[in-house]
């Protein structure tokens, strides 16, 4: 058996391990085919510690391959499905991908990617054929149900971008070859702890597993034994009917999925039972305070925020009844780390005053930028203390606030977006000449992306002209990347060095907001 599904697998091999729009797939099936995926994986020549790439909406072969190389020692990459080709090409080959596993949805991108990667031994297909691809069941049953020797944790190597736009895998703790499986055990059991999952948990998945917010919330509760009821896109009538349908006890959800929730019409609302939700963990982009006060108002005090990052894991939590006693704050942070608030040149700052925020993991955690030993030294302060670029204070008991982000960060509907990638599309339009990128207020998804350009010398800005700008980005970009607006400026305020003053850009669409981020 797979180490991890072993105790679930005997003691309840028909309930329900994973459930979507298409069917269900028992305890029992879950390990027989956790088994399988291992023994195929490596027959592709995949070792402990090679990579998968993931090209996957949410349904049930996500989750048996996350647990597949939990107990194969794999590094699995979530592939965003928004994105075009060259942005998976790119990742794919920065990752070194060995095998790639895409759903037939996004065949012409997946495909055109993995023309980029020759070497790849082996290119899987799910619901549905993609030419040169190998049916997933076909590739499952290539593997044997027999209980694999050597087992060894694995786990996500998610990619995120950054300050100088290409983005970089992030590797963790679970992304560190050679561990034994059991640990994930113990890492579920903490988690459990932790963040207040409930005995018998039924765990909803509404939001994209390829974020590692996501995934933290589905996978952790999975390995440490709950049923993990998904669905492909939020719709939140239905999420209502889906909490009461299948019991569900927690769930993650992001400030958007709130505000859609909170729009629909009042008999929708009336109709929701919710008994069974326990716990409903928030995060990932800042909540308006009138929203989460309506939420907790409808719901009750289960809405329980979180500070975190790919790269820091979970750092703080605040339940309802911390937030409305301080409201604005992320909570006191875990047990499990330290929050070192630093200035500018590296002092450590006392109660109430702004600054960097840097994390300590007490259990020695820490993350590298795959392949960039340059970036993982500036995100560190010293060994096993690093920052995320986020600014805030802790208050006189130990509470943690934000009150900015240092980078340029864009947060939209719960998604980071990095203008340096943005902006070094736009500058090569063949009309403009300098480009700056920054979040403005959106009253659904809290920010969304505007640009100013200078254009070239004798170029008109027409209102063609920047659909123009606009389309050659959604050409190079993922949708969710490409500017809604352009401004055009004479002239950007850049410094004589070259640095540019965006706050000047964008600090007028704030004003009067109530917020900065």
């Amino acid at each position: 058996m797979a180490e991890v599904l072993a105790p679930f697998a005997a003691s309840t091999p028909d309930r329900p391990a994973l459930i979507d729009e298409r069917g269900t797939t028992t305890w029992r099936q879950l390990d027989e085919r956790a088994n399988r995926l291992v023994h195929a994986v490596r027959a592709a020549g995949v070792p402990a510690g090679g990579v998968i790439g993931a090209m996957l909406p949410n349904r049930r072969e996500y989750l048996e391959l996350f647990a597949a190389a939990a107990h194969g020692g794999f590094l699995v990459v979530p592939i965003n499905w928004h994105w075009v080709a060259d942005e998976v090409a790119y990742v794919l080959n920065d990752a070194d991908v060995m095998v790639l596993v895409a759903d037939a949805r996004f065949a012409d991108v997946a495909r055109a990617a993995a023309e980029s990667r020759p070497q790849m031994s082996v290119r899987v297909a799910v619901g549905g054929t993609i030419p040169g691809f190998l049916p997933w069941d076909d590739f499952v049953q290539t593997g044997s149900p027999d209980e694999p020797q050597d087992q060894s944790l694995g786990g996500p190597m998610f990619y995120t971008s950054g300050t100088t736009g290409r983005p970089k895998g992030v590797k963790g703790a679970l992304a560190t070859p050679g561990m034994p499986a059991s640990l994930i055990t113990l890492l579920t059991a903490g988690f459990a702890q932790s963040m207040g999952l409930p005995a018998d948990p039924v765990t909803y998945l509404n939001g994209p597993v390829y974020h590692s917010a996501q995934w933290a919330f589905s996978v952790f509760p999975l390995l440490g034994g709950s049923t993990v009821v998904m669905t492909d896109k939020f719709d939140a009538a239905e999420a209502l009917r889906v909490i009461d349908r299948h019991g569900v006890t927690n769930t993650h959800l992001v400030p958007t999925q709130f505000v859609r929730l909170l729009k629909l019409p009042d008999d929708v609302r009336a109709s929701f039972d919710g008994s069974s939700l326990q716990i409903v963990w928030h995060g990932a982009a800042p909540c308006p305070p009138d929203v989460k006060r309506r939420m907790i108002e409808w719901w009750g005090p289960k809405i329980t925020e979180y500070y975190g990052a790919t790269e820091a894991s979970i750092v703080s939590l605040a339940s309802s009844e911390q937030w409305l006693a301080k409201p604005g704050t992320v909570g006191p942070v875990l047990p499990t780390n330290d929050v070192l608030i630093v200035d500018e040149d590296g002092n450590e700052l006392g109660p109430n005053q702004s600054g960097t925020i840097y994390v300590r993991n007490k259990m020695g955690m820490d993350f590298t930028y795959h392949g960039d030993e340059e970036k993982t030294a500036k995100a560190h302060l010293q060994p096993g203390v690093f920052t995320i670029g986020d600014v805030g204070y802790l208050d006189e008991d130990g509470w943690l606030f934000l009150s900015d982000r240092k980078i340029d960060m864009i947060i939209s509907g719960g998604v980071n977006i990095y203008p340096a990638e943005i902006e070094g599309v736009l500058v090569t339009h063949p009309s403009v000449r300098d480009a700056a990128v920054f979040g403005v207020p959106n009253d659904e998804f809290g920010e969304e992306v505007k640009a100013a350009v200078e254009l070239a010398d004798d170029v008109e800005a027409t209102p063609e002209l920047l659909a123009d700008v606009i389309a050659h980005c959604r050409d190079r970009l993922a949708g969710y990347k490409v500017p809604r607006s352009v401004d055009v400026v004479e002239a950007l305020p850049r410094h004589p060095t070259g640095k540019l003053y965006k706050r000047l850009l964008r600090d007028p669409y704030w004003e009067n907001i109530g917020r900065s981020i």
